[in-house]
C-alpha cells in the first residue's frame, strides 16, 4: 500500500544567504515513501526572475525517507537569498514536507510545513 500523492507543490522556498554559528542555513525537501516500490522523483525549481531548473531526478527507496537538501543537489545550484518554489512529481504516491533552518541570528529557527498535494 502506498500513501500520499504523486504531485506536491512547495510555493515558498528560500535559503537564507547568511549563517551564524556551526550550522549553515538551508532547506530540505523531506520525502516519505511508504510503498514497496522505489519512488522516482522529478523535482523542478521555479524562480521569480530566471528560467526554472526542471526534472532533477531523485530516487527514494521503498519504505524509506529521504531528506533532500536543496543546497546540496549534485549538478544544481539553488541561489541563496532568492525566493523559489518547488514541484515534486513521483512515480508512486509519497508524502512531502519542507523544512528551513535559518541561522542568520545566534538563536536559530527551524520552520517546517507540509507541501500541497495536487489531486489528479
Amino acid at each position: 500500500m502506498s500513501e500520499g500523492a504523486r504531485v506536491w507543490i512547495v510555493p515558498d522556498g528560500f535559503i537564507p544567504a547568511e549563517s551564524t554559528g556551526s550550522q549553515q542555513s538551508h532547506e530540505a525537501i523531506c520525502v516519505l515513501n511508504t510503498s514497496a516500490e522505489r519512488a522516482r522523483l522529478s523535482v523542478s525549481f521555479y524562480f521569480e526572475d530566471r528560467d526554472p531548473v526542471k526534472d532533477v531526478e531523485v530516487i527514494v527507496p521503498p519504505e524509506r525517507t529521504r531528506h533532500i537538501r536543496t543546497d546540496e543537489i549534485d549538478g544544481v545550484e539553488i541561489p541563496r537569498g532568492v525566493p523559489y518554489a518547488v514541484r515534486v512529481e513521483s512515480s508512486v504516491p509519497v508524502t512531502v514536507q519542507v523544512s528551513r533552518m535559518d541561522t542568520t541570528q545566534p538563536a536559530l529557527s527551524l520552520m517546517t510545513a507540509m507541501a500541497y498535494p495536487v489531486e489528479r
